[in-house]
């Protein structure tokens, strides 16, 4: 049974917390209402974090800021149980973790050297080019973004944490101050003795991703999160191949999603080169029922697809939610499928994998066909049998090629389940399209 993760209200009793105890008459404590820090060594607002919030309840005192009260806090049983709790719980982002599985000679620890720094220490200053990173054996540190002249604690890291990651990934300036908040043992990894690492190692790259994506799951003020002209916010969602974030276009505030392609599927040539097939494809598309995509980064040795940002449901799950959509609404959302499919074919383009999953609609009823990642060119189909099976046309598993007849029947008769809501309204579907051609 894994063991709860308490917040330091719950852990000091002192009924600071929203709604607590003695909230209304000394006031919330910020630790326990400053949401931008939640997530933080897995605690709840500023809760596994509060040494590094200022003006918290402390001790019947209202305390400064973190550099004042350091020394105070690094004397509070609650920092040293997370210090020692985040020392071995959270392993799925711990670099330690890794490195000390490779045994013998392939272990990269072999060869590293050993640096020590002191409490209060900064080893890592902001917009200085090291070319180095560390990678924790003992103590912890704080993370420090200088933004308007202010320095915003972001993060905490500890045993077995990597620090620095990016003097790894790009050899740009680092992207953030890092203090010592005890004494640190640390080992030095040097972007070419990372980079010497095995490619062909799948453990390391899926690792990685998910060292990536949890930097990425930050509301903090950290350029950490930044993608080239964009900023990731939340994950949004997870799959076999890439991770989805929220995000903002940073010049002008617009939201997009950004789909970052986990990093061992990224060593993929051949399906790098599928990606931006698909990105090449979908930049051809402009209609209303289509996802757009705006741009393709390549950083942090992955891939990040930069699209639009769509707020509703798809198909499958109005399904699995309501077991069935009421006919105006079934109609309205397949005329507008069958336009997305009609225009897609005008321009020579077959998606090959129409199915509920893959037919978004919006707050507003709008419908999206998205995930073009088996689209190709009429004249270029290869034949190749793919695609969700339920939804493949009989001519498709025969092995002939895909056309306008094979779109149309994925959507409107297969398999029982989608039947009952678009397999009587077949007639619809053609007459939407012949309609106008």
């Amino acid at each position: 049974m894994i063991k709860k993760k308490i917040n330091c209200w719950e852990y000091m009793g002192c009924g600071l917390e929203p709604g607590g105890k003695n909230s209304a008459e000394k006031g919330v404590c910020p630790a326990a209402s400053d949401r931008s820090f939640s997530g933080i060594n897995s605690g709840k607002n500023a809760g596994r974090f509060c040494w590094a919030v200022t003006g918290t309840h402390c001790d019947s005192e209202r305390q400064g800021c973190f550099s004042d009260k350091r020394k105070q806090c690094h004397k509070c049983d609650f920092f040293h149980m997370v210090a020692a709790e985040e020392g071995t719980q959270n392993l799925r982002t711990k670099f330690l973790r890794f490195v000390q599985s490779s045994q013998g000679e392939k272990s990269i620890l072999k060869n590293l050297s050993l640096k020590t720094f002191r409490s209060g220490d900064r080893f890592v200053f902001q917009e200085k080019k090291t070319g180095e990173a560390y990678i924790i054996r003992k103590g912890s540190c704080i993370v420090l973004v200088e933004k308007n002249g202010e320095l915003h604690p972001v993060d905490h890291r500890g045993e077995g944490d990597i620090v620095n990651m990016s003097a790894l990934f790009t050899g740009e300036p680092s992207m953030a101050n890092v203090e010592a908040e005890t004494e640190i043992e640390a080992w030095v990894i040097k972007k070419s003795e990372f980079e010497a690492i095995p490619e062909s190692d799948p453990g390391l790259w899926k690792f990685l991703t998910e060292i990536v994506a949890d930097r990425f799951d930050s509301k903090r003020p950290t350029s950490y999160r930044t993608i080239g002209k964009y900023l990731a916010t939340d994950i949004i969602g997870r799959g076999g191949y890439s991770i989805v974030y929220k995000g903002i276009e940073i010049a002008t505030k617009k939201n997009v999603a950004i789909k970052m392609i986990r990093h061992h599927i990224a060593l993929d040539s051949d399906f790098l080169e599928k990606l931006r097939k698909e990105a090449e494809i979908i930049n051809k598309l402009y209609h209303d029922n289509i996802i757009k995509v705006f741009d393709m980064v390549e950083r942090y040795r992955t891939v990040f697809i930069i699209m639009e940002y769509l707020e509703g449901e798809s198909i499958l799950e109005k399904i699995q939610q309501d077991k069935k959509i009421v006919p105006h609404f079934a109609i309205n959302y397949l005329i507008q499928s069958c336009m997305a499919i009609e225009y897609a074919h005008n321009k020579s383009i077959l998606h090959k994998d129409i199915n509920p999953g893959n037919i978004m609609v919006l707050n507003n009823g709008k419908v999206k066909l998205v995930d073009f990642g088996l689209a190709c060119y009429v004249q270029d189909d290869d034949e190749l049998f793919d695609g969700a099976i339920p939804y493949l046309a009989p001519e498709l598993i025969k092995g002939e090629a895909a056309n306008l007849e094979s779109e149309i029947y994925a959507l409107v008769f297969r398999p029982r389940s989608f039947d009952m809501i678009f397999g009587n309204l077949s007639f619809y579907a053609t007459s939407s399209i012949s309609c106008s051609t």
